[in-house]
């Protein structure tokens, strides 16, 4: 991992990696990843001979947020067929989903997150306008994850 330094990464060099076979090909870059999010819920108690009258506040769940993946359509189908295993049920539908920031010259990866447990629930086909011209299709993958780590 590079070190520290004063001015912040830029957000625009990043790697994203389904598990394999699911989308390290070239063809399967993302433009956008959005909602990389994790919460600890506290569960709010208060003891009925508490001296102080304010409630106590205990780490509870850990969640983490759904995850948005965006991409220009190419043909490659490796998304589709995970919905498709996703529909229908299979336990092996889970993935782990790891994001890469690059640092400017990409040649250091500056942080990594890792989505254990990621299942797609989501998918959004391109908008279609004739009147577009130089839009590029575009299709949106939303994962729900059970957990991001970052190292």
């Amino acid at each position: 991992m590079p070190t520290f330094r004063d001015i912040p990464y830029s957000a625009f060099n990043f790697l994203v990696e389904l598990e394999s076979g699911q989308g390290k090909e070239v063809s399967a870059g993302f433009s956008d990843v959005s909602g990389l999010s994790a919460e600890v819920t506290v569960a709010e108690y208060r003891s009925g001979n508490e001296a102080n009258n304010y409630v106590r506040k205990i780490p509870g769940i850990h969640k983490a947020s759904d995850v948005t993946l965006k991409r220009g359509v190419t043909g490659s189908e490796n998304i589709w067929q995970w919905l498709k295993e996703a529909r229908s049920g299979s336990p092996s539908v889970k993935r782990d989903v790891t994001i890469k920031l690059l640092s400017e010259d990409r040649e250091a990866v500056v942080v990594t997150w890792l989505l254990r447990g990621a299942i797609p629930i989501k998918w959004t086909g391109p908008s279609l306008a004739a009147k577009g011209g130089g839009d590029v299709a575009m299709e949106e993958l939303v994962l729900s994850i059970e957990s991001i780590e970052e190292s």
